[in-house]
């Protein structure tokens, strides 16, 4: 009997010597990855359910532009895709969920998690509702006013208040990983080139959008001013400093030529409040610290936690007199 509260007494301690060699990034590396799997497979359900509210105009749009200019149907199709798990955008993120799952994808445990971290927002339902107003506002424009721009305010309101240029159609989507690249030439210039369908967007465009002159002149857009650090991965948000160290050196001693992303663009309308918490990152030009992190504790990771399921709302119905 002697020796019985000795067993207890060594148990408890190796116990509480476990508790004390935690490492808490680990633990909440393990966590979130865990909670990103579950989360994108609701999120994928959530938008072939219908139940993302601009995921469903998305498809709307489509059908009403389609009437009337079926010359860009296969374009169109390719847009509406994105309110379903089939698009650009959630398989960007799904991509990105398999890359966490093998440390070797990334410099540090600091690196991983914050990757994790803005994840887990980016398959929020509202976030992920807000992002697609990006491509819902693209169509909106190529309908010539027939059609309301979507958490945003007009396209010539925006182009007055941010005296931004006119890249023609699509111009909401240049930038994003998820629907091209910069594509750079030997001396330095680099211009915009789509994937696959997307192409299609260089056929209404006034020739190239080239990044010297977008970077200096670019108008609104979600991904740009809200949500680069969360639609994007470690390696593109790399990628993108690149171009821009690229295209800064053409420029000559004393000229300044800042970031395309050191000042936001007028424009957003009617976000989700997590949009306007998340917004801080997209701002900072290349820097890869991730201030969420720094704010919220590991305990609040929930899947019911500060990322409620939330209807974004328009000023408007879907269709509009000019």
């Amino acid at each position: 009997m002697a020796g019985k509260p000795i067993r207890i007494f060594c148990l408890m301690f190796i116990l509480l010597l476990g508790v004390g060699c935690s490492d808490p990034i680990a633990d909440s590396i393990n966590l979130l990855s865990q909670q990103n799997t579950t989360k994108l497979t609701s999120l994928g359900q959530q938008l072939d359910r219908g139940q993302i509210r601009n995921a469903m105009l998305l498809s709307q749009y489509a059908k009403i532009l389609t009437q009337q200019r079926p010359e860009l149907t296969e374009l169109l199709n390719q847009l509406a895709k994105d309110g379903t798990s089939q698009g650009a955008l959630f398989n960007g993120l799904s991509k990105r969920v398999s890359a966490t799952a093998n440390s070797e994808n990334f410099t540090s445990k600091e690196q991983l998690l914050d990757e994790l971290e803005n994840i887990n927002q980016a398959l929020s339902p509202n976030l992920f509702n807000d992002a697609l107003s990006d491509p819902l506002n693209v169509m909106a424009d190529m309908s010539k006013g027939s059609l309301a721009r979507v958490n945003s305010i007009s396209q010539a309101q925006e182009q007055y208040a941010n005296g931004s240029g006119d890249f023609g159609a699509g111009s909401q989507l240049v930038g994003n990983p998820n629907y091209g690249n910069w594509s750079s030439g030997s001396n330095g210039t680099s211009f915009w080139q789509w994937y696959g369908m997307y192409a299609m967007f260089s056929s209404l465009t006034r020739g190239g959008i080239g990044y010297d002159r977008w970077g200096r002149n670019r108008g609104y857009s979600y991904y740009n001013d809200y949500g680069r650090y969360r639609y994007s991965s470690p390696k593109q948000r790399n990628q993108q400093q690149k171009v821009w160290n690229r295209t800064k050196k053409k420029f000559s001693t004393g000229q300044r030529y800042a970031t395309p992303y050191s000042k936001s663009r007028v424009g957003a309308s009617r976000l989700s409040s997590n949009s306007i918490q998340a917004k801080s990152a997209a701002g900072t030009g290349f820097s890869s610290s991730n201030k969420f992190r720094k704010q919220r504790s590991t305990s609040s990771y929930s899947n019911s936690s500060s990322f409620r399921n939330s209807r974004s709302t328009t000023s408007r119905g879907v269709s509009r007199g000019k």
